[in-house]
């Protein structure tokens, strides 16, 4: 394991390397590697490439390229973007609400407070879900099942301690069960977690409504409530709120650059990303990939992650999965 992290840290160095001598003097000069830590295909890889491509078809950077090093909710990439990308213009890295949760479960030598908050970006609703064949038919049904027998409520979702860990954590407390039972099992993917829900081996899953939009729409799941505040837009179903369950809980991410970036070169980056989300190709973006605009900047990013720490490891804690 040791040699196979240290094989992603050189590459995700000599990748980065290409970019770190350019100086960051206007925001169309911009020659980035973004850090996507976690594998092709996820949540992170597909901010990381959304931002990509926007970025360079609106001429808000010349050239942009996209790295993955995976491992252990993003706290390995994370480690590597600390170590690697100190002082850098050139050098981002993707991260959300799933980090936060991996860092504490982890105990990771770095946290979010190790690099620089550039913008929040986008926030992806999770939706909780149950096959088709399932005899629960809304979302009191399901409380009612968890109420009744916790441990026989089986949950399929991402990585342990991640944002689908925690909803379902804070339905189960709803619910009025111990969080500290709630019977989770974490897949290593979006496939895996179907698979299982088809085959009827869980009770409900949990993930991005994007992940699952298509099995949805096909009839294969049922979606009982999304996570988000507020109805969205092409999404039938409702906000946990909406339903009487006062919970929200927003599957957001965000774009960081390196720890000790100067002054000038911190505003060159948040500029250049500025301009990219208020464009209308970011937002067909967005609209096409069934994610909301969260945009915060810099400042307003900064103290959101302080108090999302905090309500994180308050979540955390209540599963046992923090102290």
């Amino acid at each position: 394991m040791t040699f196979f992290r240290s094989r992603l840290a050189a590459a995700w160095l000599i990748a980065a390397g290409a970019a770190s001598f350019a100086p960051a003097a206007m925001a169309q000069d911009l020659e980035l590697t973004i850090m996507a830590p976690a594998g092709a295909g996820g949540g992170w890889d597909s901010a990381a490439r959304a931002l990509q491509e926007v970025m360079m078809s609106t001429g808000n950077a010349r050239s942009v390229q996209v790295v993955n090093v995976p491992g252990a909710g993003g706290t390995v990439g994370l480690a590597q973007f600390v170590q690697g990308a100190a002082g850098s213009p050139n050098q981002l890295l993707v991260g959300g609400i799933t980090m936060v949760g991996a860092i504490i479960t982890n105990k990771a030598p770095y946290d979010l407070t190790a690099v620089t908050p550039l913008a929040r970006l986008t926030g992806d609703p999770l939706v909780v879900v149950v096959p088709a064949s399932s005899p629960y038919q809304t979302m009191s049904d399901l409380m009612e099942g968890i109420k009744g027998d916790v441990e026989r409520t089986i949950w399929a979702g991402g990585s342990a301690g991640g944002a689908d860990h925690m909803l379902s954590a804070l339905i189960t407390q709803a619910a009025g069960a111990d969080p500290a039972k709630v019977n989770y099992v974490a897949y290593s993917g979006g496939g895996e977690a179907l698979a299982a829900m088809l085959g009827g081996q869980v009770t409900a899953g949990i993930s991005g409504y994007g992940e699952w939009q298509g099995q949805i729409e096909s009839g294969d799941l049922r979606a009982l409530a999304i996570s988000y505040p507020e109805a969205i837009e092409g999404i039938e179903a409702q906000p946990l709120k909406a339903q009487g369950i006062d919970i929200e809980l927003v599957n957001w991410r965000g774009i960081f650059a390196g720890p000790g970036i100067s002054d000038e070169d911190k505003a060159t980056l948040e500029q250049a990303i500025a301009k990219t989300v208020e464009s209308p190709e970011w937002q067909d973006l967005l609209k096409a990939r069934g994610w909301s605009d969260y945009y915060a900047p810099s400042d307003e990013f900064t103290a959101f992650i302080a108090s999302e720490s905090e309500r994180v490891t308050s979540i955390l804690t209540s599963i046992g999965l923090a102290e």
